[in-house]
């Protein structure tokens, strides 16, 4: 399999006795758990792919119901998985604005031009998304917010940050 596959969110409990499952998005405004739609679930290192046969917003979650998942102890193995779907599946997004998974592997600078490290993954918390990043002797936590985040240029590799006073020693 050569395209690539971007994480969509994780299974966290099933719901109900028809093979229902609950999956906490990332991105709570995903559009993209439409059904006869294909993704894969990864459990234990491995992937299997599945389509869906029907979704819904439920509170902040969405409810999956998987073709051929039809019994609670048919979705249980799944509980844990997460939720990965093509990279063309996503929405398109305007001009100036990107998926968070695909800083990954950018490299970051200060805006006096002081290398900072590189982006290693994401980090969604209740207080926003961060992006962790794997400097020379520590890990920093940066929001992903448009006061800090100067610039992202895909093109160079790089993201310019303008951290507050303090972040980098925390």
């Amino acid at each position: 399999m050569s395209e690539r596959l971007v994480p969509l969110g994780e299974i966290v409990t099933t719901h109900g006795i028809g093979g229902w499952l609950k999956l906490n998005p990332y991105n709570p405004q995903t559009t993209v758990l439409n059904p006869a739609r294909e993704i894969w679930l990864e459990k234990d290192r491995t992937r299997s792919r599945h389509e869906i046969e029907k979704s819904q917003p439920y509170k902040s979650q969405f409810l999956v119901k998987l073709s051929g998942v039809d019994r609670i102890d048919d979705a249980e193995p799944w509980v844990g998985s997460i939720v990965y779907v093509p990279e063309r599946d996503l929405d398109s997004l305007p001009s100036g604005e990107y998926y968070h998974y695909q800083v990954i592997g950018l490299e970051v600078f200060d805006t006096k031009g002081e290398r900072i490290g590189v982006v290693a993954r994401t980090w969604s918390t209740p207080g926003g998304e961060l992006y962790v990043v794997n400097g020379a002797f520590k890990e920093h936590l940066i929001p992903a917010v448009k006061e800090i985040i100067e610039k992202v240029d895909f093109a160079a590799g790089k993201m310019v940050i303008n951290p507050p006073e303090g972040l980098l020693d925390l």
